[in-house]
């Protein structure tokens, strides 16, 4: 299937101000393009690109004062399964690790795994391990938190989304990732584009959504706590340790957000 993708961001800078944004699709679905995924900047700035270290494409610009307005509008090739379930993956055991997976397993900003540990193997710790203990993380994190627009917050730790039981996907995320990492399964956060193929259209505007990956058995396995169920049509822009190292966009002084536009629709 093609899937039609792009977006239309507007921020506005009292002074020239340095930026960095994760709004690229990861190198692993670039040969999925079937149109050029550009960014337009009005007024045009210059643009550079690297490589971060989780892989990562990241654009530098100085935005000028007043607004300036970053645009995109391409169509990716994708394979219309959902999301691959395996119920007979392992858990596999720490020491068998591979040594950059090790970092999933690590507490990190938004993921406060001392604040959750023992409400992990509290929960979990009697369920067996591999997929039936992703499953169980799964289903508590979903009916654990509420989500709404309304209780959007940058801030949100895992614990406190546990204690709040409100949110948006972010907090689902940050969630079921820390609850895996308290039980030593590897998880890592992913942002990216996500419509609403195969599933009832929801009313409200669309928006990048959060998921997360988790590793058994040797493989990274995608999960959503927040829809709890396979979905179609993930396009990957950006993974990391948390919502830190793949945040859609960073200021390095004031850039406030004035325009928010996403496009993610099946084509045809």
């Amino acid at each position: 299937m093609l899937i039609r993708c792009g977006y239309e961001l507007g921020y506005e800078c009292v002074a020239d101000t340095a930026m960095m944004l994760q709004i690229s699709i990861r190198p692993e679905r670039r040969a999925d393009l079937k149109s050029p995924e550009v960014i337009t900047a009005t007024p045009a700035v210059p643009l550079r690109t690297y490589s971060d270290g989780f892989g990562n494409v990241c654009t530098r610009l100085l935005a000028p004062p007043g607004v300036l307005t970053l645009s995109a509008d391409f169509l990716v090739e994708d394979s219309g399964e959902p999301d691959f379930v395996n119920l007979q993956a392992r858990q596999t055991p720490v020491s068998e690790l591979p040594d950059d997976v090790l970092v999933f397993l690590l507490g990190s900003r938004y993921c406060d795994t001392q604040k959750l540990s023992d409400l992990a193997w509290s929960r979990f710790g009697g369920v067996q391990p591999g997929w039936a203990r992703v499953q169980a993380i799964l289903d508590y994190a979903h009916d654990r938190v509420t989500f709404g627009y309304r209780h959007a917050r940058s801030d949100r730790t895992a614990w406190e989304a546990h204690q709040e039981q409100v949110g948006v996907c972010r907090d689902f995320a940050h969630l079921a990732i820390t609850l895996c990492r308290c039980m030593n399964i590897p998880a890592r956060y992913c942002t990216g584009y996500l419509g609403d193929i195969g599933v009832p259209p929801d009313p409200s505007p669309m928006d990048f959504s959060a998921w997360f990956d988790v590793y058994l058995d040797g493989t990274w396995y995608t999960c959503d706590a927040r829809h709890n169920h396979p979905r179609i049509g993930r396009i990957l822009m950006a993974r990391g340790r948390d919502a830190t190292d793949a945040a859609i966009s960073t200021a390095f002084g004031s850039a406030k957000l004035v325009q928010f536009r996403v496009i993610t629709e099946e084509v045809g």
